[in-house]
């Protein structure tokens, strides 16, 4: 049967690449934007809903499909205020899983960090483990959490700080062995296939996706 699939974020980078791959997968017959703008020419399967997503409960009844990719996220310098910081990147997956639940949608994967911890002091870790904390409690039958490391790829919109993280670790990575591997950066592109190929696995059982899982899922590793 063919499925309808939900993106939130889907002007991201992985967002976008995840977008790419869902059009030509021949599995889905449906794909659901819900975002603040509207991506041009798109074609006629890509359904758009555009709105504010902090008050995402507004699209409720057209909140449907089989499957939800919550690629939600911000930065420190984009959104220096962390009451706006914590309702982006806790509220918005929070409050669509909850959506996703209360409209019967099975899966739903989500796309958090390497090092999330709600008990951390770090905020950025903290906001993005209490994010999986409260995700899980809602207890829906198929959640992933994808914890990448430093995501590769270009942005569209500059990250000076982490650009130069980047550069440094694409000098390092080769001293990443063993344990230090997970920390190596994580291709967008193999991302969205994992995210895409976990949706319609019935074999993987495992909640939680490392950046090594990541790799190994997809078919480019």
């Amino acid at each position: 049967m063919k499925k309808t699939a939900i993106i939130l974020g889907a002007s991201g980078l992985t967002g976008g690449l995840l977008l790419d791959q869902l059009i030509n997968n021949d599995r889905y017959e449906s794909i659901k934007l819900f975002s603040r703008s509207k991506i041009e020419g798109l074609p006629s399967k890509v359904k758009q809903f555009i709105g504010d997503l902090l008050e995402i409960e507004q699209f409720k009844s057209d909140f449907t499909g089989n499957q939800v990719f919550c690629c939600i996220g911000t930065t420190k310098a984009k959104t220096p205020d962390k009451v706006l910081f914590k309702r982006i990147d806790h509220g918005i997956p929070v409050s669509a899983a909850k959506l996703a639940k209360a409209n019967g949608i099975e899966s739903f994967l989500v796309i958090s960090a390497l090092g999330a911890d709600a008990n951390s002091n770090v905020f950025y870790n903290k906001t993005k483990g209490e994010m999986e904390r409260d995700i899980l409690k809602l207890d829906l039958k198929r959640t992933f959490i994808f914890q990448p490391s430093l995501i590769g790829g270009d942005r569209k919109e500059s990250r000076t700080l982490e650009d130069i993280g980047k550069a440094i670790f694409k000098v390092i990575q080769p001293l990443f062995l063993g344990k230090l591997k997970k920390y190596k950066i994580t291709d967008p592109k193999n991302m969205a296939e994992a995210m895409i190929n976990l949706a319609n696995s019935t074999s993987y059982s495992d909640v939680v996706i490392t950046s090594e899982d990541i790799k190994r899922i997809t078919t480019n590793n």
